[in-house]
């Protein structure tokens, strides 16, 4: 078993080209195609880690949050994708949730875990903290301008486009699905997961995320 890694450079490449929709959950992540053809571990380190994005948005209470600030020092998992979102993105929350509460309590109230939205016009501070909380009531969820955030996924390599109406008239958003940890150590991202992680892999691994170190 081994971790691997890839380039920050590569990771954003990748990103850039291909976006996945939540619906299309047999669609491959394109990042696991980058450079990782054994990967045997869902965790990819990477050799280049990614700056916390430095976004200022809505959380759920209708409060101003400043992400770098606000989780400053502390582990944390940050997300973008959006409540209306039929698999991939309540999958990942419900992953981490169930490896979160596999956590000794004290640590739980540590980690930090950032889902930002990717379609801020329907996620209201309101619909987006009642989703939320049917995960986990500790999750952090923010909401605002969709070209902040979209130039704070892109920051980290994971492209996003506004959400659109389907000929069905169901309303897609395209996003990428990792999720990026960042050390409380140095406040960067320096360990990524795809959308076929599981909740045994998330078990696995946040016990060492939360002291920065590698998986």
């Amino acid at each position: 078993m081994r971790t691997t890694r890839v380039t920050a450079a590569a990771l954003a490449m990748a990103a850039a080209l291909t976006l996945s929709a939540c619906g299309g959950g047999t669609e491959k992540n394109p990042v696991a195609e980058v450079n990782a053809p054994t990967k045997t571990k869902a965790a990819t380190v990477l050799d280049r880690p990614f700056e916390k994005p430095d976004l200022v948005l809505t959380d759920t209470h209708g409060q101003s949050f400043d992400l770098r600030a606000r989780t400053k020092g502390k582990p944390t998992l940050i997300y973008f994708g959006y409540t209306n979102c039929p698999d991939v993105c309540p999958l990942t929350m419900s992953n981490i949730a169930i490896a979160k509460k596999a956590l000794p309590k004290a640590d739980q109230d540590t980690v930090q875990v950032v889902f930002v939205t990717t379609d801020p016009e329907r996620d209201t501070p309101d619909s987006l903290g009642k989703w939320l909380k049917a995960q986990d009531p500790g999750f952090i969820g923010l909401t605002g301008d969709f070209k902040a955030i979209q130039a704070g996924a892109r920051s980290m390599g994971i492209g996003i486009d506004p959400p659109k109406k389907e000929k069905d008239g169901s309303i897609v958003s395209m996003h990428g699905a990792q999720v990026i940890a960042f050390s409380p150590k140095t406040d960067e991202g320096y360990v990524l997961y795809g959308e076929d992680t599981t909740a045994d892999d998330y078990t696995k691994d946040l016990p060492k995320l939360i002291k920065g170190e590698n998986p």
